[in-house]
């Protein structure tokens, strides 16, 4: 019996078997292989040399019919139109997807309890959406890098056909009046996150002006020149004066300085965008960034300004105040690199702790006393509480004046009606609880 041959031994004619690690090269002319540098390994440079020119062929082609064929659409995190999509995608039905991320909404009311919710939004991956006929491939992708704010920057890639593109801008669209649908008839909050306005908590339902009760004449006065200077653009632009106003509103503590605020924001249709100016680790370049991008159709709110900068020597001595200068703070007011089409309001209870340099004219253009209640404000905010019980206004603001208390604001009043809201008759009862000394620790603007 005979034995096999194993690979590359001459057999008895002396032609070796062919090894079957050994490439075939058959398909070749024999000229080609039978020439030595080819079989040196030139053949096999060859090859790979055809193979890595066929990769990059097909490589650019389709790269090409990428181009031709597809386009993109990329959403930055930084952009309002990011949140917009995330939401309309998260309430779209024709949508296709596996990787969630969850959005929790976590509001404390003020008698203690707690209400919650989530909301679940498409997470980092890849997803697909069915719209008007067309498929769109999207990818949520989240970078290394991370914003000021501390958050990991995020993009949202759309891609489509080239020839259904102006789809992207429909889609946009819907998830825009979405978004405006939600904050219709309300006021948003917003306040600053590293070097972002970004919105704090939910919509609220906007103030009504006749709920805020001043005294006689201030808020009428006070609205007719916010709304003179609204519509008096064209005016300053002509006049090469910056076209930006600002008003401190100025008294005791619940007075309604910033309940006014509220309700003018509601009045106007704005929103309003709350800056700290103690914040630690705010600065000049900051507060400046900040101010100069400003959402639109927004009130910019300076709370307690006086508790940021109280002296202008201390400023001066320890060269940062909360983390900003005091010069810094009046170059993002009205310097060279300061906002235009700017509506500023400060309130402090403090005025003459503030600095003359901030009080003048292009800074501060319009400053108003907001006391505490008058006789004029304690019977508007009676019949306010109590609309039938006119006839017992008179009797409400006598058996107040017996008590002679030195003062009271508009914030005890409205403690006082809130409590006994029942009827006018059983606030009247107990309308001698305004005598109470730590009234006035439960009651703020």
């Amino acid at each position: 019996m005979t034995s096999p041959v194993p690979a590359d031994i001459p057999t008895e004619t002396g032609a070796p078997s062919r090894s079957p690690s050994k490439l075939d090269f058959d398909f070749l002319p024999a000229a080609v292989t039978s020439n030595p540098y080819f079989a040196a390994g030139g053949g096999l440079m060859i090859l790979g040399g055809s193979l890595a020119i066929l990769r990059k062929s097909v490589s650019s082609l389709a790269s090409l019919a990428y181009r031709r064929m597809l386009v993109d659409l990329e959403l930055r995190s930084s952009d309002k139109s990011y949140d917009w999509f995330l939401h309309w995608m998260s309430n779209y039905k024709k949508t296709s997807s596996r990787h969630l991320s969850v959005q929790t909404k976590f509001v404390q009311h003020p008698n203690g309890s707690i209400s919650t919710g989530f909301t679940f939004v498409p997470g980092p991956g890849n997803h697909w959406l069915k719209y008007n006929g067309a498929w769109f491939y999207v990818k949520r992708e989240r970078s290394e890098r991370v914003h000021n704010s501390g958050i990991p920057m995020e993009t949202i890639t759309l891609t489509t056909l080239f020839k259904d593109k102006f789809l992207l801008a429909s889609i946009l669209d819907e998830a825009r009046a979405m978004a405006m649908k939600l904050a219709e008839g309300k006021t948003v909050i917003f306040k600053s996150w590293g070097q972002d306005w970004r919105p704090f908590g939910q919509p609220r339902k906007k103030r009504l002006m006749q709920s805020v009760v001043l005294d006689e004449g201030v808020k009428e006065s006070i609205v007719n020149d916010v709304k003179e200077f609204l519509q008096s653009g064209k005016w300053y632009h002509d006049r090469g004066i910056p076209y930006r106003r600002g008003y401190l509103l100025y008294g005791p503590p619940g007075s309604g300085k910033t309940s006014f605020i509220q309700a003018l924001a509601g009045e106007l249709d704005y929103n309003i965008a709350i800056m700290n100016i103690s914040e630690p680790n705010l600065t000049d370049d900051r507060l400046a960034y900040l101010m100069n991008n400003i959402p639109e159709r927004t009130i910019l709110l300076l709370e307690d300004i006086d508790a940021a900068f109280n002296k202008r020597e201390q400023n001066r001595e320890q060269g940062y105040v909360a983390g900003v200068t005091f010069s810094g703070l009046l170059n993002a007011i009205d310097g060279v690199a300061s906002a235009d089409e700017i509506l500023t309001f400060m309130t402090t209870n403090h005025p003459q702790k503030l600095d003359p340099a901030l009080l003048r004219p292009g800074r501060i253009d319009y400053k108003v006393l907001i006391d505490n209640a008058s006789d004029y404000q304690i019977k508007r905010m009676f019949l306010r509480f109590f609309p039938d019980a006119e006839d017992k206004a008179d009797e409400f603001l006598a058996k107040l004046k017996q008590l002679e208390l030195p003062y009271v604001s508009t914030a005890q009043l409205q403690g006082l009606f809130v409590q006994f809201k029942e009827s006018p008759d059983v606030a009247l009862q107990n309308i001698d609880i305004l005598k109470q000394p730590h009234i006035n620790n439960f009651f703020y603007e």
